[in-house]
């Protein structure tokens, strides 16, 4: 899901906190172009940097303490959830007013006031269900691959030139801007509200809180992305609960 771009989304420090050993960055990127076109990323090398970069991300962000009202809500909202479809997930109120919210490969799921202002306990469930649609599908992963195998390969011409590993400290900001800014295809879009719909009717929330929000959102852009637009996704839901 393709989200507009927040001013607290500070890219440089989303990775910034141990990335290179989790996947071992540095090397890859030294190594240029050729690195670029060979390299590999396991599960557990994703898993870890989305760790790592969930938790420079709360960092940077202003977190809901325990007792505040947005984190007891979300609590109450999503108690029963903390396993679902074989990912471990823990959730967090970011206090900005962005409508907005996320999950990441490792279970990582953030939710922005500006969404709990806007939205229904079960609008905001169809949201966390559409983003877990997301990282269960595999989006969110090959999303972050994507980021770093084309960094690597824009790094290549430096590595000729022989400035090699010592360029890879700063790229990996430019790795988690390409991460953040890219966005997810119509047909990943269609999925994870399909994903979305599956999982309020598993949990027996009402699916139709998906249909509402959708409408609560503009026919382009906006938290829902413009891919398709709202209204058509909206419309897509209405027939999914008719065929039940």
């Amino acid at each position: 899901m393709k989200f507009p771009r927040t001013p607290l989304m500070l890219a440089g420090a989303l990775f910034a906190v141990g990335s290179a050993s989790a996947i071992d960055l540095g090397n890859a990127l030294g190594a240029g172009m050729g690195a670029a076109k060979g390299l590999t990323l396991s599960d557990e090398d994703i898993r870890k940097t989305s760790e790592e970069a969930c938790a420079a991300y709360d960092k940077q962000n202003p977190v809901a303490p325990a007792g505040n009202k947005y984190a007891v809500r979300l609590a109450k909202l999503t108690q029963g959830l903390e396993n679902e479809d074989g990912i471990r997930l823990n959730f967090k109120v970011y206090l900005v007013k962005d409508v907005n919210a996320f999950a990441m490969a490792n279970g990582c799921v953030r939710v922005f006031a500006g969404l709990m202002d806007l939205a229904t306990d079960d609008e905001i469930r169809g949201v966390i269900g559409h983003e877990i649609g997301h990282a269960k599908l595999g989006h969110t992963k090959a999303k972050m691959k994507t980021a770093i195998l084309t960094r690597a390969a824009r790094q290549g011409a430096a590595a000729a030139g022989g400035k090699g590993g010592q360029l890879a400290a700063s790229e990996l900001g430019g790795v988690a801007e390409d991460f953040v800014n890219a966005q997810f295809s119509q047909k990943e879009e269609s999925a994870a509200d399909a994903y979305g719909y599956r999982f309020m009717v598993k949990h027996k929330y009402d699916p139709n809180a998906l249909v509402t929000m959708f409408k609560k959102l503009p026919g382009k852009g906006g938290l829902m992305s413009s891919h398709p637009a709202s209204p058509d996704r909206a419309k897509k839901i209405e027939e999914m609960i008719k065929k039940g």
